[in-house]
């Protein structure tokens, strides 16, 4: 007897549901379990990275993450401003500062800002703090740019133009009008910029930090060199940004729910 529609389904689900099934069975069994627990999850290991790793790995992430993306929102709202400026010069000199840091890996910017600016201007030494801040908001800053363009360009024209024949100066409409609902538009590529941010700081460990400027990962890859105990103290570094990014995530998507439900 010929299966229903619905009969085969279900049957397709059953097979799928198998298969799935006994892939785990064969890596659970294949699996060397002993050597993973002591390689990923060595407590003592886990236990002497406390409390350095919150007081100061998840406390140096937090605070590079938050001035970096101030900075290269601030920096990223002056070029989207810029790219959509009728003067043209202001145009060139935004897409190429885009281009060039969407282009080039942020490693690069780090290695840059990190040895290249001391050799260039003898005697001058900036703070490393201050050099992981720069690089890291300048290179958010060309991602936030073409992000915070697209949300200027979706708010209808006519509402800034409505505003110049009230009489408002253009700074105004653009300051009260425009950037706050170009802002609602892009909140959640913004929290996923966030996110970016605070992901990227783990490229840092090539700028030789003082122990107190230590972000997680930095403090993980010290921490295998001092435990000897496997990758835990990476699976310990994992484990905060997690706690960072998890929140944001859930963040983000509460936010396009809710713009999508405003867009119905």
């Amino acid at each position: 007897m010929a299966l229903t529609a619905r009969q085969r389904a279900r049957t397709s689900q059953y097979v799928q549901g198998g298969i799935f099934v006994a892939v785990l069975v064969v890596l659970a069994v294949s699996v060397d379990w002993p050597r993973v627990l002591n390689s990923f999850f060595d407590f003592p290991a886990v236990a002497g990275m406390f409390p350095g790793v919150i007081l100061v790995g998840l406390k140096n992430t937090i605070l590079y993450t938050l001035v970096s993306f101030a900075l290269g929102l601030t920096l990223g709202l002056l070029l989207a401003l810029m790219k959509i400026a009728s003067f043209p010069p202001y145009r060139w000199i935004a897409t190429a500062y885009i281009e060039f840091f969407r282009g080039v890996p942020a490693l690069l910017v780090f290695i840059a800002f990190g040895f290249g600016v001391p050799a260039a201007f003898p005697g001058t030494r900036w703070p490393t703090m201050l050099v992981v801040m720069l690089s890291l908001g300048i290179v958010a800053a060309a991602y936030i740019a073409e992000t915070l363009r697209a949300g200027l360009q979706a708010v209808p024209r006519g509402q800034y133009e409505a505003a110049r024949s009230l009489g408002m100066p253009g700074w105004r409409a653009m300051l009260t009008i425009v950037i706050p609902q170009a802002f609602r538009i892009v909140l959640p590529p913004l929290t996923n910029e966030f996110i970016l941010v605070t992901k990227d700081t783990s490229l840092i460990y090539v700028i030789g930090l003082a122990a107190s400027s230590f972000e997680l990962t930095k403090l993980g890859r010290d921490g295998i060199l001092q435990y000897g105990a496997g990758i835990t103290p990476l699976v310990v570094a994992g484990a905060m940004y997690l706690i960072i990014t998890l929140p944001l995530s859930q963040l983000s998507r509460r936010f396009e729910s809710r713009a999508a439900k405003a867009a119905r």
